[in-house]
């Protein structure tokens, strides 16, 4: 997938199929909208594009006006949003700069400067809420009298549902905020996931629980920086680490901003995911996670985050952690070797 910032840039596909939106976590509906887009991206021989913005509008006009409370929670990172757009197939993807010029683009001129000579759009597709413009007053109808006039054709696609629940972002940030991480996951169409390089931190975590000698094996921790104030999730995970070892490894991690560290440490007031691996591979090291790029699935909430009165109280919390992710672990196992036996003996019958 290609991907620009903005769209004067060579490489830029000089006629696309379109969407847009802001596509937090691309959901089941996101996926199901982004289908057939390609499919009349392929009908018409063009390719397939997203237009989404950073930083999230909502959160440009929070800062605006200062109140930070409406800014929405965020699903997933740039980051995550670009990969998953890759894995549904979408061919370019144009990050726009959620700005004071855009924000007071009329509609006609979104129009006119954006889809028809920035992005050559000969079909755009949309939500059945979708509004864009100047204090939105652009709708549905507007953008189709247009197209009508300037060459493209319009689609508006109704809402997505599972079980008779409208999926959204909307939707999907409740159930992270409620921790039930088999919700958001039935939303997602996957478990919910955090990637990013594994940054350097204080090494506290090495330090903790380490074994007499001082050897410095105690709890060792990747972590990634989520790259928003304010994240859907928070709290202590049970979850799987991808991209260190042949298969995923087992972990825990905790999401936030770490109550009971010092708030001047190397990450101090930036959001972490800070993973514990139950088992480090022993080929790595201590130094060789480093710089590389690992997915986190957080799987199972195990509780919200604590303020630990001092270290010893720190480390008892974080050993209890760790054996509360390996009894989810060892759970998980057990049902799904009793459904691999059950669904054995229905072939069987």
């Amino acid at each position: 997938m290609k991907i620009f910032r903005g769209f004067h840039h060579p490489g830029i596909a000089n006629a696309c199929a379109l969407t847009i939106g802001n596509f937090d976590g691309v959901h089941r509906g996101h996926q199901a909208m982004l289908a057939l887009l390609n499919s009349e991206a392929a009908h018409r021989g063009v390719e397939s594009c997203v237009l989404t913005f950073e930083p999230h509008p909502r959160d440009y006009f929070a800062g605006v006006h200062n109140k930070p409370e409406l800014a929405p929670a965020r699903v997933g990172t740039l980051r995550d949003k670009l990969t998953e757009l890759a894995r549904c197939g979408v061919q370019q993807t144009v990050v726009l700069p959620f700005d004071a010029r855009l924000a007071a683009q009329s509609p006609e001129a979104f129009i006119d400067e954006v889809l028809v000579r920035g992005l050559g759009a000969r079909y755009v597709l949309v939500g059945d809420d979708f509004r864009f413009g100047r204090q939105r007053a652009g709708d549905y109808a507007m953008l189709d009298a247009a197209g009508q006039t300037k060459g493209f054709d319009v689609a508006r696609m109704n809402s997505y549902e599972v079980h008779g629940l409208r999926v959204s972002s909307s939707a999907v940030r409740q159930a992270l905020a409620a921790g039930d991480m088999e919700a958001a996951a039935r939303l997602l169409g996957r478990p919910y996931t955090i990637s990013g390089h594994v940054v350097h931190g204080r090494k506290l975590g090495r330090e903790l629980g380490a074994t007499a000698g001082g050897a410095g094996d105690g709890f060792r921790t990747l972590n990634l920086r989520f790259a928003h104030w304010k994240p859907a999730a928070s709290g202590i995970f049970a979850v799987l680490v991808h991209g260190l070892a042949a298969g995923p490894l087992p972990g825990v991690a905790n999401l936030g901003v770490r109550p009971s560290l010092d708030p001047n440490d190397v990450n101090g007031g930036r959001v972490l995911l800070e993973t514990h691996c139950l088992h480090w591979p022993a080929d790595l090291g201590p130094e060789g996670a480093y710089g590389k790029i690992v997915r986190v699935e957080l799987l199972h909430k195990l509780h919200d985050e604590l303020k630990y009165d001092g270290l010893d109280a720190l480390t008892q919390g974080i050993a209890k952690d760790c054996a509360d992710a390996r009894a989810y672990f060892a759970s998980a196992q057990a049902h799904n070797h009793t459904e691999t036996r059950r669904q054995t003996t229905r072939d069987r019958i």
